[in-house]
C-alpha cells in the first residue's frame, strides 16, 4: 500500500492514525533517506497513544523508552550503530516484547539481529511531501493495514 502526504502536518495525522491502527503494539520498521520524515511519522504515532513533548532521533543514545499510560513504546534509531551486536549490549532484546510497540529507525544496520516486523515503512521525498510505501510482514501487520485502510486513502 502506499500513501501520499503532502506536508509535516500531513505526516503527523497519518503517523496518528497509523498509531491507533497499531494499537500500541508490534514492530514498524521506517526506512528512507536521511530527511525522508521517519521521525516526522514517529511523532504522530506516539501522539496517538498520549505524547504531547518533543520527539528527537535518538541517534546517539540508539533508543528512547516512553511510558504512556498503558503502552511501552520504544524508538530506535540505528543509524549510528556499529555491528548489530551492540543492540544486545545494551539489552535491546527485552524490549521487542509483543505487548510492546518498537519504532526502529534504519532497520538495515540491525539486520540478522532484528525480530521480523510487524510493518515496514519506506519513506521517499516525492515533491510535493513525500510517500510511504507500507507493508505488512505478518498477520498482525495485515490486521494494522486493513484497520488504517478504513481511516486513511492509500493510493493502491
Amino acid at each position: 500500500m502506499r500513501v501520499r502526504l503532502l506536508d509535516e502536518e500531513a505526516q503527523v495525522a497519518f503517523g496518528e492514525a497509523l498509531g491507533r491502527a497499531l494499537e500500541g503494539r508490534g514492530r514498524v520498521y521506517l526506512s528512507g533517506d536521511l530527511g525522508a520524515g521517519k521521525t516526522t511519522l514517529t511523532r504522530g504515532i506516539l501522539r496517538a497513544h498520549g505524547h504531547r513533548g518533543a520527539v528527537k532521533s535518538p541517534t546517539y543514545t540508539l533508543v528512547e523508552p516512553y511510558e504512556l499510560g498503558e503502552w511501552r513504546l520504544y524508538h530506535f534509531d540505528l543509524y549510528r550503530l556499529g555491528d548489530p551486536e551492540e543492540l544486545e549490549f545494551i539489552g535491546a532484546r527485552d524490549l521487542f516484547d509483543d505487548d510492546d510497540l518498537c519504532l526502529v529507525e534504519w532497520p538495515s544496520r540491525g539486520e540478522g539481529w532484528l525480530p521480523p516486523a510487524t510493518l515496514e515503512i519506506h519513506l521517499r521525498l516525492a515533491e510535493p511531501g513525500r510517500e510511504a510505501s507500507l507493508v505488512a510482514g505478518d498477520a498482525r501487520g495485515e490486521a494494522v493495514l486493513a484497520r488504517l485502510a478504513d481511516a486513511w486513502p492509500m493510493t493502491d
